[in-house]
């Protein structure tokens, strides 16, 4: 029997079981029923790793529910002013790229100013061109920030219920355990991550040793081609070699829009994963609706989304 780990990105998130229900109907809205077709599935949830409560079930029907969880979110700023030379100039130059003035201005003071060429980059411009009010953008690009942040530098962290987690190594932690749950079905398993999930769960394949073979990978919205993550992806990243060889049997599936915010920062993947210097995995431009492009139920529906995982499923 097939089987799916799912993993998602940035913002908060419902309670786990809502989540997977939440994206299960959205695959069966597009026509694949994964339960019909004998496909098992899980959820790697980490959300309540960096945010206090999860959100209410209401919000949990919200057609754009990761908008909802942006313009909702309340949790403090990366904080610059802790933390190596090392990790104030990441944070200096990510803010930058992801135009988020506030960070810029409080890390550079503790770093070599950033240049008017970087606060002012295309990636800013071409966030402008993308159809939503730019206070959402903003609050979006900082909760990248802020997330990524966390889990890149292993920070220690109470997101304020008195329990305090060293994020990288608690995501990693419910990782591996779903993928070895996966990896007792009898097959093909497939992860679809999403968003900040991509960056987690090519982190977990790459760099993990626990980490068990899997057949496919299909990453959704991903900000793996930001320079930045992967500086700290090495040193199991290299530009010519950077594909999971050693625990990605199948093919790896990049599906992005291009107006999606995190994903347009650098949507094609395959030239910086490659495979002993050969170009493998397959980017898939797939272009959504509306104004909201970064929500994981629109990538799920998708036509072509649909037609790569049947194939890595073997369906």
């Amino acid at each position: 029997m097939a089987h799916v780990t799912f993993i998602h990105g940035i913002a908060n998130k419902p309670l786990p079981d809502q989540l997977l229900d939440v994206w299960l109907r959205s695959l069966a809205d597009g026509g694949l029923d994964l339960g019909s077709a004998g496909v098992t599935s899980s959820m790697v949830y980490w959300a309540d790793v960096v945010y206090k409560e999860p959100l209410a079930e209401t919000e949990t029907e919200s057609a754009e529910s990761d908008a909802v969880a942006v313009q909702k979110d309340e949790a403090p700023e990366v904080n610059v002013d802790a933390g190596s030379a090392e990790e104030l100039a990441w944070t200096a130059s990510m803010a930058a790229k992801l135009a988020v003035p506030l960070a810029i201005d409080a890390a550079a003071e503790a770093v070599a100013p950033v240049s008017d060429a970087a606060a002012a980059s295309p990636v800013k411009e071409t966030l402008e061109r993308i159809p939503l009010p730019w206070f959402i953008k903003q609050r979006l690009m900082k909760v990248l920030l802020r997330d990524v942040h966390h889990y890149l530098f292993n920070v220690k962290y109470d997101p304020g219920r008195g329990t305090t987690y060293q994020v990288q190594d608690e995501i990693r932690g419910r990782m591996i355990k779903a993928l070895q749950e996966g990896a007792a079905k009898p097959g093909p398993h497939v992860v679809v991550s999403h968003s900040m999930g991509t960056v987690i769960a090519y982190d977990c394949l790459k760099q993990v040793a626990d980490a068990p073979r899997i057949d496919g990978l299909i990453t959704a919205g991903s900000p793996l081609g930001v320079d930045e993550i992967q500086d700290k992806l090495k040193p199991g990243w290299s530009r010519d070699d950077g594909f999971p060889s050693d625990k990605l049997s199948g093919g790896w599936v990049n599906v992005y829009d291009k107006l999606d915010p995190v994903a347009g920062l650098d949507p094609k993947l395959a030239n910086d994963y490659r495979k002993a210097r050969t170009t493998v995995v397959d980017d898939l431009n797939e272009q959504s609706y509306g104004s909201w492009r970064h929500d994981m139920t629109k990538y799920l529906r998708g036509q072509h989304f649909q037609e790569k995982l049947r194939g890595l499923l073997k369906l």
